[in-house]
């Protein structure tokens, strides 16, 4: 009788439900069975708890939990990869939901975003990575406006790598920056016996190599806290996304493993820029990139392979060796 009373009078279901401590849902199922003439009752309106529910991820719960165990920074996306190989049915959402649940999430560490524009810088880095054979060392390149990335691992820091690696990087992109960002603490090619001790923006070798290709060198410092970040939180996000917990054979598995995790890389959706890098490179970066060189670079110090091969000596058909005055008896007997 109260709530044909507050009805007739115009208040709205929903002021309803606040006034009387029940959902809107509760209202409207009492004037739909027709129960506008029932008495209130004496005890508030309390609600049973819910009937669970089963879902896809409960036979995968042990697993998750077993590996973060092992692994306690496997990320979610790792962790959704491995359970649906092992005929997990559902998406990605359960699993994330999942994971956040059983670890609890890290404090979010402060990073003042330096962002530049389209085609303007590259940041460049080396991570070390220690497999059972040895360490290896993972070249990284990422474009700071779109955080498109490429990576491969190689067994030295030296000259020769950095070049290599950074000709394929400019294939890669299609393009050069104009500007490619290093560390400068970092930026020493430690197992090259001609540059030990020598910094990049010092060595004579790499300035030719950033003329030939037309990009600029410039320094991490002195405005640390603006510029990095763009590289050194690939290479943690490369340690615990593909590298983490993941088995290699040798040094080629290690490079042929990475490459569909490179591809998905660029595809995922950046936390910083809610965009696909590949998707924000094709669309506003990749016109804007310096031109390919002609050729690639050509040492005026580094030895040339063609022209320091040994000297392989062919065998020579056996001559007899004879004295001196045989010849001359020969001669005489001719005349």
């Amino acid at each position: 009788m109260l709530l044909r009373h507050y009805l007739e009078q115009g208040v709205s279901k929903a002021e309803l439900a606040r006034k009387f401590g029940v959902s809107s849902r509760t209202v409207y199922h009492w004037i739909e069975t027709n129960q506008l003439d029932r008495e209130l009752d004496d005890q508030p309106v309390k609600y049973g708890p819910r009937v669970a529910v089963d879902r896809k991820i409960d036979p995968y719960r042990d697993l998750i939990t077993t590996r973060l165990k092992a692994y306690p920074k496997l990320t979610a996306t790792r962790l959704f990869e491995e359970i649906r190989a092992t005929g997990y049915p559902g998406g990605y959402t359960q699993v994330k939901a999942y994971v956040r649940e059983i670890r609890p999430q890290p404090e979010v560490e402060p990073v003042v975003r330096f962002e530049t524009a389209a085609g303007h810088q590259g940041q460049v880095d080396f991570g070390e990575f220690r497999l059972p054979w040895g360490k290896r060392y993972a070249l990284l390149v990422v474009l700071g406006y779109s955080r498109l990335l490429w990576l491969t691992f190689y067994q030295r820091q030296t000259m020769d790598v950095l070049i290599r690696g950074l000709e394929s990087a400019f294939a890669f992109f299609g393009g050069v920056p104009t500007e490619l960002l290093f560390d400068q603490m970092k930026a020493v090619i430690v197992d090259d016996e001609r540059l030990k001790g020598g910094r990049l923006f010092e060595n004579a070798e790499f300035l030719r190599f950033a003329a030939h290709w037309g990009f600029r060198i410039r320094a991490c410092r002195p405005y640390r806290a603006q510029t990095k970040g763009k590289v050194e939180r690939p290479i943690r996000y490369l340690r615990e996304s593909f590298f983490y917990g993941r088995e290699f054979l040798n040094d080629d598995d290690l490079n042929t493993q990475a490459l569909p995790w490179l591809s998905r890389a660029n595809r995922r959706i950046h936390g910083t820029t809610k965009e696909r890098p590949i998707e924000r490179f094709e669309r506003d970066e990749q016109a804007l990139l310096g031109s390919l060189a002609m050729h690639p670079y050509r040492s005026l110090v580094r030895p040339n392979p063609a022209k320091n091969k040994a000297v392989v000596r062919k065998d020579l058909p056996a001559v007899e060796q004879r004295p001196l005055g045989v010849y001359a008896q020969l001669s005489e007997g001719s005349r």
